[in-house]
């Protein structure tokens, strides 16, 4: 069949043409749930995507599991960046922790989506910051700090409380610090010493939410809709679709969403995280170039999980629907914070309620190892369906094996 092609065809166009029929490799950067998930909306569009080679520093990472093979190396490792682009069509990422310089560098030889340069952009926080407020999206206010005498300025000009942050590396509420007495302040600059700062005015808020959007590389826009965030401990500890707000908060967050993709370089899926003021206000707290927890949901809740959406935009294909089949709520499973080591995974044998484990074989403390989703296929209501999570959540053991 190859050979009758190659008579009668140029060569070009037979490449061309077999990459069309075996499909594009895909290189991620990043092998953990996110990683996993996205190889298995791949493994799911074999037309579209032949293979699948993820670059990750844990052997036998997750998304290995599921069928995708692994370049054992750090997320910044130049030269495993390099391999990764000779073996792939297209690089996309499920961690911020790629170095955007190397991949920059690479763009000639690989696709790359998102783009190095709204990776950039999006590690500095202050950069995102300054960037989001350039094209007039709503922020809390913010400066950048250099010594102790600049941050006893910015307090003074914000007033107490304040986020001290730092502006790279950090997620999860990690590189965060709350200054709510001016005692604080040494203490604060000893836990972050030696690291870029900036400062944040604390925004009172009554509701974190968030938006998945996603734009195609034909330019198509598309968000899901806004979602409620219930954090403990500063890691997300489950998520509300659809948030519980009017439609004048979830239309503009929704619009808020579509502009900042429009701004923002490259295609994707990715995750805006937002604060809802006590006046009613919208605005963003930061964003994740890739798919985003707390668009878990949608692998039962909409007809285009997160995942698959991601792949449709960076392939150029058209975006799936990204509307609310059955009202969900996603809760986080995470590790137990009085051991580390293996353990047995949990079992829920429920209707309408699906469990996801990541397959990380050890536990941490505060690890995230899977995921439940609980979908409203009955109309429920919300009310009924958090207690139902309630009940499933206080029945998950996570035990040593």
């Amino acid at each position: 069949m190859v050979f009758l092609i190659v008579s009668i065809f140029p060569k070009l166009f037979v490449i061309e043409l077999l990459f069309f029929i075996m499909g594009k490799i895909l290189g991620i950067i990043g092998g953990g749930q996110l990683g996993m998930m996205l190889t298995e909306a791949a493994n799911n569009m074999p037309t579209e995507i032949s293979n699948i080679i993820v670059l990750d520093p844990t052997k036998n990472c997750p998304a290995s599991k599921v069928g995708a093979e692994q370049i054992v190396a750090d997320f910044k490792n130049a030269s495993a960046i390099k391999e990764l682009a000779d073996k792939c069509d297209i690089i996309t990422y499920e961690i911020e922790s790629g170095d955007s310089q190397v991949l920059k560098s690479l763009e000639q030889t690989c696709e790359i989506n998102p783009s190095p340069e709204t990776l950039e952009i999006i590690q500095d926080k202050l950069i995102q910051k300054k960037f989001l407020t350039k094209n007039d999206i709503p922020v809390a206010e913010f400066r950048e700090i250099t010594s102790k005498e600049e941050l006893e300025s910015k307090i003074n000009e914000f007033g107490l409380p304040v986020l001290l942050k730092t502006r790279t590396g950090a997620y999860d509420g990690r590189g965060n610090f709350k200054i709510s007495d001016l005692d604080q302040i040494p203490e604060a600059l000893e836990v972050f010493e030696g690291q870029s700062l900036m400062i944040e005015k604390f925004v009172d808020f009554k509701m974190e939410v968030s938006v998945i959007a996603s734009r195609s590389t034909s330019g198509e826009i598309k968000t899901y809709p806004l979602v409620e965030n219930i954090h403990k401990d500063n890691i997300l500890n489950m998520t509300i679709a659809p948030a519980r707000v009017n439609k004048i908060i979830s239309k503009n967050a929704e619009k808020i969403a579509h502009k900042t993709m429009e701004v923002l370089c490259g295609a994707g899926v990715f995750g805006i995280e937002m604060f809802v003021t006590n006046d009613s206000q919208v605005l963003i707290n930061e964003i994740a170039p890739r798919v985003h927890n707390s668009g878990h949901h949608t692998l039962q809740s909409s007809e285009t999980s997160q995942f698959e959406q991601h792949l449709r935009a960076i392939l150029g294909l058209e975006l799936g629907s990204t509307e609310l089949i059955h009202n969900t709520i996603m809760y986080n499973i995470l590790g137990p914070r009085d051991f580390t080591g293996l353990y047995k995974s949990p079992s829920i044998d429920l209707e309408n309620t699906f469990l996801k484990m990541y397959g990380k074989l050890e536990s941490k403390p505060q690890r995230k190892i899977g995921h439940i989703n609980l979908v409203d296929k009955d109309d429920l209501g919300m009310d009924q369906l958090l207690e139902r999570v309630n009940i499933v959540s206080n029945s998950i053991k996570i035990i040593p094996e």
